[in-house]
Protein backbone atom coordinates (compact mmCIF):
# COMPACT_ATOMS: atom_id res chain seq x y z
CA UNK A 1 0.00 0.00 0.00
CA UNK A 2 3.07 1.89 0.10
CA UNK A 3 4.42 3.53 -2.84
CA UNK A 4 7.60 1.82 -2.26
CA UNK A 5 6.19 -1.78 -2.80
CA UNK A 6 8.03 -3.85 0.59
CA UNK A 7 9.04 -0.45 1.79
CA UNK A 8 7.24 0.28 5.41
CA UNK A 9 6.00 3.34 6.45
CA UNK A 10 8.18 5.05 9.60
CA UNK A 11 6.32 6.94 12.41
CA UNK A 12 8.16 8.15 15.45
CA UNK A 13 6.68 9.13 18.77
CA UNK A 14 8.55 11.28 21.20
CA UNK A 15 7.39 13.01 24.21
CA UNK A 16 8.51 16.24 25.83
CA UNK A 17 8.20 18.23 29.02
CA UNK A 18 7.19 15.67 31.59
CA UNK A 19 6.34 11.62 31.53
CA UNK A 20 3.46 10.24 31.77
CA UNK A 21 1.96 12.11 28.99
CA UNK A 22 0.33 8.99 27.28
CA UNK A 23 3.20 8.32 24.34
CA UNK A 24 1.99 4.61 25.25
CA UNK A 25 -1.79 5.24 24.27
CA UNK A 26 -0.83 7.92 21.76
CA UNK A 27 0.83 5.34 19.67
CA UNK A 28 -1.67 2.75 20.24
CA UNK A 29 -4.54 4.45 18.89
CA UNK A 30 -2.68 5.92 15.77
CA UNK A 31 -2.29 2.22 15.00
CA UNK A 32 -5.89 1.69 15.48
CA UNK A 33 -6.55 4.22 13.12
CA UNK A 34 -3.97 2.72 10.25
CA UNK A 35 -5.55 -0.58 10.51
CA UNK A 36 -8.99 0.57 10.45
CA UNK A 37 -7.72 2.25 7.01
CA UNK A 38 -6.45 -0.93 5.73
CA UNK A 39 -2.88 -0.82 6.45
CA UNK A 40 -1.01 -3.69 8.73
CA UNK A 41 0.55 -2.25 11.54
CA UNK A 42 3.41 -3.10 14.05
CA UNK A 43 4.62 -1.55 17.12
CA UNK A 44 7.73 -0.50 18.62
CA UNK A 45 9.20 0.78 22.14
CA UNK A 46 12.30 1.87 22.84
CA UNK A 47 13.12 1.94 26.99
CA UNK A 48 16.41 4.47 27.23
CA UNK A 49 17.24 2.72 30.82
CA UNK A 50 20.11 -0.01 31.27
CA UNK A 51 18.32 -2.78 32.44
CA UNK A 52 17.86 -5.52 29.46
CA UNK A 53 14.09 -5.66 30.07
CA UNK A 54 11.61 -4.80 33.19
CA UNK A 55 11.46 -7.99 34.64
CA UNK A 56 13.20 -7.55 37.64
CA UNK A 57 12.18 -3.99 38.21
CA UNK A 58 9.64 -3.50 41.12
CA UNK A 59 6.47 -2.80 40.01
CA UNK A 60 6.38 0.63 42.11
CA UNK A 61 9.28 1.85 39.63
CA UNK A 62 8.09 0.07 36.16
CA UNK A 63 4.17 -0.96 36.67
CA UNK A 64 3.45 -4.25 34.82
CA UNK A 65 5.60 -6.00 33.48
CA UNK A 66 3.61 -7.54 29.94
CA UNK A 67 4.67 -10.92 28.86
CA UNK A 68 4.28 -11.84 25.13
CA UNK A 69 3.76 -14.89 23.99
CA UNK A 70 7.53 -15.73 23.00
CA UNK A 71 8.13 -14.94 26.69
CA UNK A 72 9.76 -11.56 26.26
CA UNK A 73 9.12 -9.43 29.68
CA UNK A 74 8.07 -6.53 28.30
CA UNK A 75 7.13 -2.84 29.22
CA UNK A 76 3.32 -2.29 29.66
CA UNK A 77 2.87 -0.10 26.53
CA UNK A 78 3.04 -3.58 24.67
CA UNK A 79 0.19 -4.20 26.33
CA UNK A 80 -1.79 -0.99 25.20
CA UNK A 81 -0.46 -1.96 21.44
CA UNK A 82 -2.13 -5.41 21.84
CA UNK A 83 -5.54 -4.37 22.98
CA UNK A 84 -6.06 -1.63 20.43
CA UNK A 85 -4.49 -3.46 17.16
CA UNK A 86 -4.02 -6.76 16.03
CA UNK A 87 -0.21 -6.47 15.83
CA UNK A 88 1.33 -9.50 16.77
CA UNK A 89 4.56 -8.40 19.49
CA UNK A 90 7.65 -10.12 20.20
CA UNK A 91 10.70 -9.57 22.15
CA UNK A 92 11.97 -7.59 18.78
CA UNK A 93 8.70 -5.11 19.79
CA UNK A 94 10.59 -3.70 22.84
CA UNK A 95 14.08 -2.96 23.40
CA UNK A 96 16.60 -1.64 26.20
CA UNK A 97 19.33 0.52 26.02
CA UNK A 98 21.02 -2.27 28.42
CA UNK A 99 19.92 -5.18 25.93
CA UNK A 100 21.58 -2.90 23.12
CA UNK A 101 24.87 -2.57 25.01
CA UNK A 102 24.41 -6.37 26.02
CA UNK A 103 24.46 -7.08 22.23
CA UNK A 104 27.11 -4.82 21.49
CA UNK A 105 29.86 -5.60 24.12
CA UNK A 106 29.10 -9.21 23.14
CA UNK A 107 29.77 -8.31 19.47
CA UNK A 108 32.99 -6.69 20.55
CA UNK A 109 34.02 -9.40 22.61
CA UNK A 110 33.89 -11.65 19.64
CA UNK A 111 35.92 -9.26 17.41
CA UNK A 112 33.12 -8.28 14.96
CA UNK A 113 33.90 -4.82 15.02
CA UNK A 114 37.33 -6.15 13.68
CA UNK A 115 39.27 -3.62 16.00
CA UNK A 116 37.43 -0.84 15.48
CA UNK A 117 36.95 1.81 18.48
CA UNK A 118 33.32 0.61 19.52
CA UNK A 119 31.69 4.23 19.68
CA UNK A 120 27.79 5.47 20.08
CA UNK A 121 27.85 7.02 16.98
CA UNK A 122 27.61 4.74 14.40
CA UNK A 123 27.83 1.62 16.48
CA UNK A 124 25.00 2.54 19.30
CA UNK A 125 22.96 4.28 16.58
CA UNK A 126 23.47 1.20 14.02
CA UNK A 127 22.23 -1.12 16.39
CA UNK A 128 19.02 0.90 17.52
CA UNK A 129 18.34 1.48 13.23
CA UNK A 130 18.62 -1.85 12.73
CA UNK A 131 16.36 -2.73 15.51
CA UNK A 132 13.53 -0.86 13.98
CA UNK A 133 14.34 -1.88 10.35
CA UNK A 134 13.32 -5.56 11.03
CA UNK A 135 10.00 -4.55 11.74
CA UNK A 136 9.57 -3.31 8.16
CA UNK A 137 9.49 -6.42 6.18
CA UNK A 138 6.08 -7.82 6.93
CA UNK A 139 4.30 -4.13 7.50
CA UNK A 140 3.22 -1.16 5.75
CA UNK A 141 3.66 1.01 9.23
CA UNK A 142 6.23 0.99 11.79
CA UNK A 143 5.21 3.02 14.88
CA UNK A 144 8.14 3.44 16.87
CA UNK A 145 7.77 4.97 20.79
CA UNK A 146 10.50 6.41 22.30
CA UNK A 147 10.70 5.98 25.70
CA UNK A 148 11.71 8.91 28.58
CA UNK A 149 11.28 12.54 27.72
CA UNK A 150 13.51 14.92 25.55
CA UNK A 151 16.06 16.27 27.12
CA UNK A 152 17.11 13.41 29.12
CA UNK A 153 21.02 12.15 28.51
CA UNK A 154 19.62 8.59 28.54
CA UNK A 155 17.57 8.80 25.47
CA UNK A 156 19.41 10.58 23.61
CA UNK A 157 21.19 7.84 21.01
CA UNK A 158 17.57 6.82 20.46
CA UNK A 159 16.97 10.33 19.46
CA UNK A 160 19.89 10.34 16.90
CA UNK A 161 19.26 7.14 15.81
CA UNK A 162 15.57 7.65 14.32
CA UNK A 163 17.13 11.46 13.24
CA UNK A 164 19.39 9.29 10.76
CA UNK A 165 16.39 6.97 9.85
CA UNK A 166 14.90 9.75 8.50
CA UNK A 167 18.11 10.92 6.37
CA UNK A 168 18.15 7.65 5.54
CA UNK A 169 14.79 6.74 4.24
CA UNK A 170 13.52 10.06 3.19
CA UNK A 171 10.58 12.66 4.25
CA UNK A 172 8.11 11.00 2.30
CA UNK A 173 8.69 7.16 4.47
CA UNK A 174 9.11 9.12 7.98
CA UNK A 175 7.31 11.06 10.55
CA UNK A 176 7.80 12.55 13.60
CA UNK A 177 5.02 13.06 16.15
CA UNK A 178 5.57 14.48 19.82
CA UNK A 179 3.89 13.99 22.42
CA UNK A 180 3.68 17.34 24.88
CA UNK A 181 2.10 19.19 27.40
CA UNK A 182 -0.11 22.43 27.21
CA UNK A 183 -1.09 23.18 30.71
CA UNK A 184 -3.79 25.37 31.94
CA UNK A 185 -2.83 27.87 34.81
CA UNK A 186 -6.04 28.10 37.19
CA UNK A 187 -4.62 31.39 38.41
CA UNK A 188 -4.37 32.86 35.00
CA UNK A 189 -7.63 31.39 33.79
CA UNK A 190 -4.91 30.41 30.27
CA UNK A 191 -3.39 27.51 28.47
CA UNK A 192 0.19 27.91 28.66
CA UNK A 193 2.16 27.06 25.33
CA UNK A 194 5.99 27.85 25.75
CA UNK A 195 6.04 24.16 27.49
CA UNK A 196 5.24 23.10 24.10
CA UNK A 197 7.79 25.64 22.58
CA UNK A 198 10.32 25.04 24.67
CA UNK A 199 10.20 21.32 24.29
CA UNK A 200 9.95 21.52 20.26
CA UNK A 201 12.73 23.72 20.95
CA UNK A 202 14.96 20.77 22.65
CA UNK A 203 13.67 18.29 19.49
CA UNK A 204 15.11 20.74 16.90
CA UNK A 205 18.49 20.88 18.65
CA UNK A 206 19.13 17.95 17.99
CA UNK A 207 17.98 17.82 14.17
CA UNK A 208 14.45 16.52 14.66
CA UNK A 209 11.27 18.95 13.56
CA UNK A 210 7.94 17.11 14.56
CA UNK A 211 5.27 16.86 11.88
CA UNK A 212 2.29 16.43 13.96
CA UNK A 213 1.85 18.05 17.78
CA UNK A 214 -0.50 15.86 19.75
CA UNK A 215 -0.61 18.50 23.06
CA UNK A 216 -1.93 16.95 25.68
CA UNK A 217 -4.28 18.96 27.89
CA UNK A 218 -7.11 19.43 30.26
CA UNK A 219 -8.92 21.69 28.00
CA UNK A 220 -9.36 21.66 24.52
CA UNK A 221 -7.16 23.79 22.33
CA UNK A 222 -8.54 26.75 20.16
CA UNK A 223 -7.99 27.97 17.28
CA UNK A 224 -5.75 30.88 18.68
CA UNK A 225 -3.78 28.41 20.86
CA UNK A 226 -3.20 26.16 18.06
CA UNK A 227 -2.21 28.62 15.70
CA UNK A 228 0.26 30.42 18.18
CA UNK A 229 1.29 26.76 18.42
CA UNK A 230 2.22 26.34 14.51
CA UNK A 231 3.94 29.54 14.35
CA UNK A 232 6.37 29.46 17.22
CA UNK A 233 6.98 25.86 16.37
CA UNK A 234 6.85 25.59 12.55
CA UNK A 235 4.33 23.28 12.75
CA UNK A 236 1.08 23.10 10.22
CA UNK A 237 -2.38 24.11 12.09
CA UNK A 238 -4.04 20.97 11.27
CA UNK A 239 -0.95 18.84 12.76
CA UNK A 240 -1.59 20.46 16.39
CA UNK A 241 -3.86 18.15 17.58
CA UNK A 242 -5.80 18.58 21.02
CA UNK A 243 -5.03 15.56 23.08
CA UNK A 244 -7.21 16.49 25.57
CA UNK A 245 -8.64 14.03 28.97
CA UNK A 246 -10.77 11.57 28.50
CA UNK A 247 -12.99 9.76 30.12
CA UNK A 248 -11.72 6.31 28.74
CA UNK A 249 -8.74 5.67 26.93
CA UNK A 250 -10.73 4.02 24.14
CA UNK A 251 -11.72 6.91 23.45
CA UNK A 252 -8.78 8.59 22.07
CA UNK A 253 -8.43 6.86 18.59
CA UNK A 254 -12.34 8.89 17.89
CA UNK A 255 -10.43 12.05 19.43
CA UNK A 256 -8.05 11.47 17.14
CA UNK A 257 -10.26 10.47 14.12
CA UNK A 258 -12.40 13.35 14.79
CA UNK A 259 -9.22 15.92 14.38
CA UNK A 260 -8.16 13.93 11.18
CA UNK A 261 -4.85 12.49 12.38
CA UNK A 262 -5.03 9.55 10.46
CA UNK A 263 -6.00 11.77 7.34
CA UNK A 264 -2.69 14.09 8.24
CA UNK A 265 -0.48 11.27 8.21
CA UNK A 266 -1.75 9.20 5.41
CA UNK A 267 -0.63 13.14 3.40
CA UNK A 268 2.39 13.52 4.83
CA UNK A 269 3.39 9.15 4.39
CA UNK A 270 1.70 9.73 0.69
CA UNK A 271 -0.39 7.04 1.19
CA UNK A 272 -3.81 6.47 -0.55
CA UNK A 273 -6.24 4.06 1.18
CA UNK A 274 -9.83 3.65 1.80
CA UNK A 275 -11.63 5.47 4.97
CA UNK A 276 -11.65 4.25 8.05
CA UNK A 277 -14.71 2.50 9.38
CA UNK A 278 -14.68 2.70 13.56
CA UNK A 279 -18.50 1.70 13.58
CA UNK A 280 -17.04 -1.39 16.10
CA UNK A 281 -14.78 0.94 18.23
CA UNK A 282 -17.34 3.58 18.39
CA UNK A 283 -19.88 0.73 19.66
CA UNK A 284 -17.87 -0.49 22.05
CA UNK A 285 -16.81 3.02 23.66
CA UNK A 286 -20.41 3.81 23.63
CA UNK A 287 -20.84 0.66 25.96
CA UNK A 288 -18.36 1.54 28.07
CA UNK A 289 -20.03 5.14 28.80
CA UNK A 290 -23.69 3.31 29.18
CA UNK A 291 -23.47 0.44 31.17
CA UNK A 292 -27.27 -1.54 32.52
CA UNK A 293 -25.48 -2.13 35.56
CA UNK A 294 -22.51 -2.43 37.89
CA UNK A 295 -20.67 -5.00 39.78
CA UNK A 296 -17.98 -4.09 42.57
CA UNK A 297 -14.91 -6.39 42.78
CA UNK A 298 -12.70 -6.27 45.68
CA UNK A 299 -9.18 -6.72 44.45
CA UNK A 300 -6.35 -8.02 47.01
CA UNK A 301 -3.13 -6.90 45.99
CA UNK A 302 0.81 -6.43 47.27
CA UNK A 303 1.20 -3.39 44.46
CA UNK A 304 -2.44 -1.37 45.06
CA UNK A 305 -0.64 1.89 46.03
CA UNK A 306 0.08 1.86 41.85
CA UNK A 307 -2.56 0.64 40.02
CA UNK A 308 -0.23 0.95 36.79
CA UNK A 309 0.93 -2.72 38.47
CA UNK A 310 -2.04 -3.90 37.40
CA UNK A 311 -2.38 -2.12 34.53
CA UNK A 312 -3.72 -5.13 31.88
CA UNK A 313 -5.61 -6.62 34.85
CA UNK A 314 -7.54 -3.60 35.44
CA UNK A 315 -8.28 -3.61 31.67
CA UNK A 316 -9.10 -6.89 31.29
CA UNK A 317 -11.85 -6.70 34.16
CA UNK A 318 -13.08 -3.93 32.35
CA UNK A 319 -13.59 -5.86 28.82
CA UNK A 320 -15.23 -8.60 30.60
CA UNK A 321 -17.77 -6.24 31.94
CA UNK A 322 -18.13 -5.21 28.22
CA UNK A 323 -19.32 -8.35 27.62
CA UNK A 324 -22.18 -7.95 29.52
CA UNK A 325 -22.98 -3.98 29.34
CA UNK A 326 -21.49 -4.27 33.10
CA UNK A 327 -19.60 -1.49 34.80
CA UNK A 328 -16.79 -3.03 36.71
CA UNK A 329 -15.96 -0.84 39.62
CA UNK A 330 -12.38 -2.43 41.06
CA UNK A 331 -11.71 -1.79 45.12
CA UNK A 332 -7.72 -1.70 45.64
CA UNK A 333 -7.02 -3.62 49.13
CA UNK A 334 -3.83 -4.03 50.25
CA UNK A 335 -3.30 -7.56 51.60
CA UNK A 336 -1.60 -6.62 54.77
CA UNK A 337 -3.97 -4.89 56.50
CA UNK A 338 -6.21 -8.54 56.66
CA UNK A 339 -5.21 -9.75 59.49
CA UNK A 340 -7.88 -11.62 60.47
CA UNK A 341 -10.82 -13.35 59.52
CA UNK A 342 -12.92 -10.59 61.44
CA UNK A 343 -10.74 -8.10 59.26
CA UNK A 344 -11.47 -9.94 56.23
CA UNK A 345 -14.77 -9.77 56.66
CA UNK A 346 -14.92 -5.67 57.47
CA UNK A 347 -12.94 -4.97 54.20
CA UNK A 348 -14.53 -8.05 52.03
CA UNK A 349 -18.43 -8.37 52.72
CA UNK A 350 -19.78 -5.84 50.62
CA UNK A 351 -18.24 -6.63 47.35
CA UNK A 352 -19.78 -8.62 44.64
CA UNK A 353 -16.24 -11.03 43.62
CA UNK A 354 -12.43 -11.44 45.02
CA UNK A 355 -9.87 -11.23 42.76
CA UNK A 356 -6.26 -12.09 44.14
CA UNK A 357 -3.74 -11.29 41.43
CA UNK A 358 -0.32 -12.16 40.69
CA UNK A 359 3.55 -11.00 42.37
CA UNK A 360 6.03 -12.06 44.44
CA UNK A 361 7.87 -12.56 47.86
CA UNK A 362 6.23 -13.47 50.78
CA UNK A 363 4.91 -9.89 51.93
CA UNK A 364 0.97 -9.76 51.87
CA UNK A 365 0.47 -13.29 51.26
CA UNK A 366 -1.41 -14.18 54.96
CA UNK A 367 -4.04 -11.32 53.68
CA UNK A 368 -4.11 -12.79 50.69
CA UNK A 369 -4.68 -16.25 52.30
CA UNK A 370 -7.65 -14.35 54.83
CA UNK A 371 -8.91 -12.87 51.32
CA UNK A 372 -9.63 -16.14 50.50
CA UNK A 373 -11.21 -18.00 53.23
CA UNK A 374 -13.60 -15.43 53.21
CA UNK A 375 -14.92 -16.01 49.87
CA UNK A 376 -14.32 -19.56 50.12
CA UNK A 377 -16.18 -20.03 53.26
CA UNK A 378 -18.86 -16.83 52.20
CA UNK A 379 -19.14 -18.84 48.37
CA UNK A 380 -18.12 -15.16 47.04
CA UNK A 381 -16.92 -15.61 43.24
CA UNK A 382 -13.39 -15.48 43.46
CA UNK A 383 -10.60 -15.42 40.72
CA UNK A 384 -7.14 -16.20 41.70
CA UNK A 385 -4.13 -15.47 38.87
CA UNK A 386 -0.58 -17.08 39.27
CA UNK A 387 0.32 -16.34 42.99
CA UNK A 388 -3.64 -15.86 43.02
CA UNK A 389 -3.73 -19.42 42.43
CA UNK A 390 -1.02 -20.80 44.42
CA UNK A 391 -2.27 -18.76 47.91
CA UNK A 392 -5.86 -20.59 46.63
CA UNK A 393 -4.08 -24.15 47.29
CA UNK A 394 -2.45 -23.00 50.27
CA UNK A 395 -5.56 -22.05 51.73
CA UNK A 396 -7.04 -24.82 50.94
CA UNK A 397 -4.17 -27.21 52.22
CA UNK A 398 -4.48 -25.36 55.51
CA UNK A 399 -7.98 -25.20 56.41
CA UNK A 400 -10.03 -27.79 54.45
CA UNK A 401 -7.11 -30.84 54.32
CA UNK A 402 -5.55 -30.12 57.78
CA UNK A 403 -1.93 -29.19 56.70
CA UNK A 404 -1.61 -26.53 58.96
CA UNK A 405 2.00 -25.67 57.70
CA UNK A 406 1.46 -26.01 54.28
CA UNK A 407 3.15 -23.20 52.63
CA UNK A 408 4.97 -22.48 49.25
CA UNK A 409 9.13 -23.09 49.15
CA UNK A 410 9.07 -19.23 47.93
CA UNK A 411 7.82 -18.02 51.22
CA UNK A 412 9.20 -20.92 53.93
CA UNK A 413 11.64 -22.81 52.21
CA UNK A 414 11.70 -25.65 55.53
CA UNK A 415 8.34 -26.33 55.08
CA UNK A 416 7.36 -30.15 55.01
CA UNK A 417 3.70 -29.63 53.58
CA UNK A 418 5.11 -27.38 49.84
CA UNK A 419 2.09 -27.78 48.39
CA UNK A 420 3.60 -25.15 45.83
CA UNK A 421 7.68 -25.47 45.02
CA UNK A 422 10.20 -24.36 42.90
CA UNK A 423 10.05 -24.94 39.31
CA UNK A 424 11.67 -28.34 38.61
CA UNK A 425 13.79 -26.95 35.30
CA UNK A 426 14.76 -23.99 37.90
CA UNK A 427 15.99 -26.21 40.41
CA UNK A 428 19.96 -24.58 41.29
CA UNK A 429 19.23 -21.62 39.37
CA UNK A 430 19.48 -18.11 41.48
CA UNK A 431 19.58 -15.70 38.71
CA UNK A 432 16.48 -13.48 38.04
CA UNK A 433 16.61 -12.36 35.36
CA UNK A 434 14.48 -13.97 32.48
CA UNK A 435 14.70 -17.60 34.45
CA UNK A 436 11.07 -17.80 35.11
CA UNK A 437 8.05 -19.89 32.82
CA UNK A 438 7.84 -17.24 30.49
CA UNK A 439 5.37 -17.33 27.42
CA UNK A 440 2.63 -18.98 26.10
CA UNK A 441 1.85 -23.10 26.88
CA UNK A 442 -0.76 -25.13 26.41
CA UNK A 443 -3.03 -26.21 28.91
CA UNK A 444 -5.93 -29.13 28.10
CA UNK A 445 -9.18 -28.33 30.01
CA UNK A 446 -11.47 -30.81 31.73
CA UNK A 447 -14.75 -31.02 30.69
CA UNK A 448 -17.65 -29.55 33.03
CA UNK A 449 -15.55 -27.37 34.21
CA UNK A 450 -15.90 -23.72 34.70
CA UNK A 451 -12.89 -23.47 32.61
CA UNK A 452 -14.01 -25.06 30.05
CA UNK A 453 -17.53 -23.78 29.70
CA UNK A 454 -15.71 -20.44 29.91
CA UNK A 455 -13.55 -21.10 26.61
CA UNK A 456 -15.65 -23.44 24.75
CA UNK A 457 -13.30 -25.59 23.77
CA UNK A 458 -10.58 -28.50 25.29
CA UNK A 459 -7.55 -26.80 24.81
CA UNK A 460 -5.75 -23.44 24.96
CA UNK A 461 -2.80 -21.08 25.09
CA UNK A 462 -2.35 -18.80 27.87
CA UNK A 463 0.89 -16.62 28.58
CA UNK A 464 2.85 -17.32 31.92
CA UNK A 465 5.17 -15.81 33.77
CA UNK A 466 5.67 -17.95 37.09
CA UNK A 467 8.80 -19.31 39.28
CA UNK A 468 7.13 -21.83 41.23
CA UNK A 469 4.34 -24.43 40.69
CA UNK A 470 1.99 -26.88 42.46
CA UNK A 471 3.17 -30.03 44.30
CA UNK A 472 1.53 -32.84 42.16
CA UNK A 473 2.55 -35.12 44.95
CA UNK A 474 -0.30 -33.35 47.06
CA UNK A 475 -2.68 -34.22 44.37
CA UNK A 476 -4.59 -37.41 45.83
CA UNK A 477 -5.29 -35.46 49.48
CA UNK A 478 -6.43 -32.11 48.02
CA UNK A 479 -8.58 -33.52 45.27
CA UNK A 480 -10.03 -36.06 47.66
CA UNK A 481 -11.18 -32.96 50.21
CA UNK A 482 -12.97 -31.40 46.64
CA UNK A 483 -10.47 -29.23 44.87
CA UNK A 484 -10.64 -29.98 41.36
CA UNK A 485 -7.70 -29.84 38.65
CA UNK A 486 -9.33 -28.82 35.91
CA UNK A 487 -6.52 -27.71 33.71
CA UNK A 488 -2.94 -29.41 32.82
CA UNK A 489 -0.46 -29.62 30.29
CA UNK A 490 -1.50 -31.50 28.06
CA UNK A 491 -0.03 -34.97 27.44
CA UNK A 492 2.70 -35.62 30.06
CA UNK A 493 0.59 -33.10 32.27
CA UNK A 494 3.42 -31.95 34.35
CA UNK A 495 2.24 -28.58 35.21
CA UNK A 496 -0.69 -27.54 36.91
CA UNK A 497 -2.82 -24.74 35.01
CA UNK A 498 -6.07 -24.38 36.65
CA UNK A 499 -7.69 -25.50 39.81
CA UNK A 500 -11.42 -25.03 40.89
CA UNK A 501 -13.85 -26.00 43.95
CA UNK A 502 -16.82 -27.13 41.97
CA UNK A 503 -19.03 -26.75 45.41
CA UNK A 504 -18.69 -23.41 45.19
CA UNK A 505 -20.45 -20.39 42.99
CA UNK A 506 -17.12 -19.77 40.80
CA UNK A 507 -14.20 -20.40 41.86
CA UNK A 508 -11.04 -20.66 40.35
CA UNK A 509 -7.64 -19.96 40.13
CA UNK A 510 -5.21 -20.52 37.35
CA UNK A 511 -1.62 -20.31 37.13
CA UNK A 512 -1.41 -18.43 33.96
CA UNK A 513 -2.08 -14.66 33.11
CA UNK A 514 -5.00 -14.74 31.05
CA UNK A 515 -5.25 -10.41 31.40
CA UNK A 516 -2.81 -9.98 28.87
CA UNK A 517 -4.78 -11.68 26.07
CA UNK A 518 -7.90 -9.39 26.43
CA UNK A 519 -9.29 -7.12 24.43
CA UNK A 520 -11.73 -4.47 24.32
CA UNK A 521 -13.31 -6.08 21.05
CA UNK A 522 -12.63 -9.35 22.23
CA UNK A 523 -12.86 -9.98 26.02
CA UNK A 524 -10.76 -13.26 27.52
CA UNK A 525 -13.43 -15.87 28.49
CA UNK A 526 -12.38 -15.98 32.08
CA UNK A 527 -12.96 -12.15 33.15
CA UNK A 528 -16.22 -12.54 31.05
CA UNK A 529 -17.18 -15.54 32.73
CA UNK A 530 -15.96 -13.98 36.35
CA UNK A 531 -17.68 -10.83 35.59
CA UNK A 532 -21.05 -12.86 35.04
CA UNK A 533 -20.51 -14.73 38.06
CA UNK A 534 -20.32 -11.55 39.94
CA UNK A 535 -23.41 -9.78 38.48
CA UNK A 536 -25.02 -13.14 39.58
CA UNK A 537 -24.12 -13.41 43.13
CA UNK A 538 -24.80 -9.21 43.22
CA UNK A 539 -28.13 -9.97 42.35
CA UNK A 540 -28.70 -12.29 45.24
CA UNK A 541 -26.66 -10.24 47.49
CA UNK A 542 -29.00 -7.19 46.59
CA UNK A 543 -32.38 -8.67 46.36
CA UNK A 544 -32.83 -9.52 50.19
CA UNK A 545 -31.97 -5.91 50.95
CA UNK A 546 -34.32 -4.03 48.31
CA UNK A 547 -37.33 -6.21 49.34
CA UNK A 548 -36.48 -5.03 52.82
CA UNK A 549 -36.57 -1.69 52.31
CA UNK A 550 -39.26 -1.94 49.67
CA UNK A 551 -41.19 -3.46 52.23
CA UNK A 552 -40.08 -0.78 54.96
CA UNK A 553 -41.57 1.60 52.89
CA UNK A 554 -44.81 -0.05 52.21
CA UNK A 555 -45.53 -2.56 54.79
CA UNK A 556 -48.65 -4.49 52.73
CA UNK A 557 -46.24 -5.35 50.14
CA UNK A 558 -44.63 -8.96 50.82
CA UNK A 559 -41.12 -9.07 49.56
CA UNK A 560 -40.06 -11.07 46.59
CA UNK A 561 -38.21 -14.25 46.58
CA UNK A 562 -34.37 -13.95 46.42
CA UNK A 563 -33.27 -14.35 42.75
CA UNK A 564 -36.57 -13.30 41.25
CA UNK A 565 -38.35 -9.80 40.03
CA UNK A 566 -36.90 -6.97 38.07
CA UNK A 567 -34.28 -7.76 35.49
CA UNK A 568 -33.15 -10.40 37.49
CA UNK A 569 -33.56 -13.56 34.91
Amino acid sequence: MSESKGMAKFIFVTGGVVSSLGKGIAAASIGCLLEARGLKVNLQKFDPYLNVDPGTMSPFQHGEVFVTDDGAETDLDLGHYERFTHAHLTQLNNLTSGRIYESIIQKERRGDYLGKTVQVIPHVTDEIKMAARRLAKDSDVVIVEIGGTVGDIESLPFLEAIRQLRHELGRENTIFVHVTLVPWIAAAHELKTKPTQHSVKELRAIGIQPDILLCRSERFLSEDVRSKIALFCDVDQEAVITANDVASVYEVPLSFAAQNVDDTILRLLRLDVPEADMGRWSAMVERIKSPIDEVDIGLVGKYVEYEDSYKSLKEALLHGGLAHNLKVRIHWIDAEVLTSQEEAAKALRNFDAILVPGGFGKRGVDGMIEAIRYARENDVPYFGICLGMQTMVIEFARNVCGLADADSTEFEPATLNRVIYKLRELKGVDELGGTMRLGAYPCALAEGSLAHAAYGQSEISERHRHRFEFNRKFEPLLTANGLRITGESPGDRTYVEICEIPGNHWFLGCQFHPEFKSKPMEPHPLFASFVDAAYRYRRRRVAPLTSEAEAAENPAMSPSPVGVGGQDD
